[in-house]
Parts: C-alpha cells; structure tokens; sequence
C-alpha cells in the first residue's frame, strides 16, 4: 500500500511538526485541534445563497441545526448532514465546507445536525438525536422548504455510521429516504480495530480511544445503531453511496457494508480511493481526491434525487433495487486525522 504523493506530504508536514495525535489530547485540546485541522484542509469557503442556524426541540433538550441553501425557490431538494469526529470531537462548524460546497454542487439544501457527544453522552444519544433532527425536518417541511419525497441523510466517519443507523430506524420509524451517502464510516465496532500504529495518521488506536468514549458498555457494540454491518437484514434500505479509503483502519468495514448491501438487493455503489487516508473528503484544499470524492458525491445525490446529470458526467448507476459493481477511481487518493 503505496501513500499517494499528497498524502506522503501531508504525514511529513505533521511528523515535522511534532503534532501529537488526538488521542493523546485532552478531550477539549482534541476537540479544538480536530476542527483546527479541518478548516486548514478544507480549501477556500464557497458562499451559498444562504445559512441560517436554528434550534429545535430534541430528545433530551435543544438541538443546533444550520441550514445552508443554495440559489432557487421552493420546496428543495434535502440532506441531512452528520458531521465526523468519532462521536466525541466535531460540531457543526466541523462540516461548514462539506455542506457549502454539496448545497452548491447538487444543488440541495443540505441541513447538519449539533447531536449531542460522547463520553458526555455516550451511545445511543448520537443516534436519536440525529433520528430525532431528520424526523423533525421532514414534519417541517414546509415551513424550511423541503421536498419531502426527495430526503437523503449522509455523512463522513462517525457521522456515515450515524447516518447508516437513522436509515436502519427510518426503515421502520419514517421518515422515507431517498438516499444515504456514507463516506469511510464505521459499520462494525465489535471486534479489534484494524490498522497500524502510525502517530500521524488516523490509526487503530484513534478508533479505539473513539469507541472507549462512545460506547459505555462494551456490549453496546453488538447493537446494530452502533454497528450497522451486524443488522440482521439490510433490506429496504435507501439507495447507498459507500466512500472508502485504502489506508484508512475503516475501509475493510465499509466495504463489507457496501457488499452486505448489495446482497440485500440495495442499489449501492462503492467507490475506492486507493493510496488515500481516513478524513480526505472533509479536506478538499489538501486533497485533490477530497474534491473528486465531493463531485462524486454530488452526482450521486443528483441522480437519487432525480436531477439531470451535469454535463460530462456518466450515469453509469444501476437501477434501484439492483447491485452494482465497485466503482474505483482511477488514480483516487485521500487524507485526515479525525
């Protein structure tokens, strides 16, 4: 497994520096450093038409929601965006550029969800939150312009493994999605993590230090909320787009997810970025994969969401309810720490 040339710079401009890694941070250093790294890798900020924040009543108190929405008028096409960081670190400062750049590239509205984070509030809390977030949008659609029948959730990390989980209780809770878009999330928290020890990397160890935060009880694991890949049936589930990274200790489970979807007759697409790293999507101004993952990203949304494809792009998707072939870019390379 050869690093891809911006990744090799990248893992020496933090060797050099002396960088510790997050788990060998306080929770509030870890926290502050994540999003640091974020927006240094995340590229120029593209302005949308407009971003408001909101609060809503959740669970168990106020949740933040911020909606950015692009150019047009009426009712827009959505997705509900849950933001990475191992349910521990992150906010919804920490997805800002993801969701500017997917709310213009679609274009859609694309909402992300302040769920609350662990060791404060360890698992399931992340997971009803976010439930609670996506079931409020779609019985408020009117009042923020939301089509309803054109609903997806995603997200990157942490944040795909909570979206993988919200479309496992939408299933059977509402509301009806017409997408999930899961970029190197983690599907499977029951057994050891896999990976190497580098220090600066996303590594083994950062899963573990994650999964020590966010599940208190070790039994937890074997929850499908926490660990979607052991559901029992995948069927019925949102078409899928699966991001993964040939670095990351996360891309082996994506990819048995991608697979145990397929099987379960889910239109679901895999897309493989060899030599790239946990966390190069949310970093697109380090990473030229991290953009061609979000374009890729954006073309899928706009064929599940029933837009026409940009010009140049090849609807090369199966039709729903079929499995199709991984799709691996050519040359595709990626990065992070988080």
């Amino acid at each position: 497994m050869a690093l891809h040339p911006e990744v090799a710079a990248y893992r020496a401009a933090r060797a050099a520096a002396g960088a510790p890694p997050l788990y060998a941070q306080t929770l509030s250093e870890a926290r502050a450093a994540d999003l640091a790294a974020i927006r240094a890798g995340a590229g120029a900020v593209e302005q949308v038409a407009e971003v408001r924040d909101e609060r809503i009543a959740g669970p168990a108190g106020e949740l933040p929601l911020r909606v950015y929405r692009p150019t047009g008028s009426g009712p827009l096409l959505t997705l509900l965006y849950f933001f990475g960081g191992g349910w521990t670190l992150g906010s919804i400062d920490t997805a800002d550029g993801i969701c500017r750049r997917l709310a213009n590239a679609v274009p859609c509205q694309v909402i992300t969800v302040g769920y609350r984070l662990a060791p404060e509030h360890p698992f399931p809390a992340a997971v009803q939150d976010c439930h609670a977030a996506t079931s409020w949008v779609a019985g408020h659609a009117d009042e923020l312009g939301v089509d309803p029948t054109r609903l997806a959730v995603g997200g990157d990390s942490a944040g795909g493994n909570l979206a993988a989980a919200v479309t496992l209780l939408s299933r059977t809770d509402g509301p009806p999605l017409a997408a999930q878009l899961l970029v190197y999330p983690n599907t499977d928290q029951s057994g050891d993590p896999a990976g190497d020890d580098d220090p600066a990397l996303f590594n083994r160890r950062s899963v573990a230090w994650y999964r020590t935060h966010y599940l208190s009880d070790p039994a937890h694991a074997r929850d499908p909320l926490a660990s979607p890949l052991l559901a029992d049936d995948l069927s019925g589930l949102p078409p899928a787009l699966v991001i993964t990274a040939e670095l990351d200790p996360l891309c082996a489970e994506g990819q048995r997810y991608a697979e145990r979807l397929r099987d379960a007759g889910v239109s679901t697409r895999l897309e493989h970025y060899p030599g790239m790293i946990h966390g190069f999507f949310a970093m697109p101004g380090t990473f030229t994969d991290g953009r061609r993952a979000q374009d890729s990203a954006a073309a899928f949304l706009r064929e599940h969401f029933g837009l026409p494809a940009e010009p140049g792009e090849v609807d090369d998707a199966a039709p729903r309810g079929e499995a199709e072939e991984p799709a691996e870019p050519a040359g595709a390379t990626g990065l992070g720490d988080g």
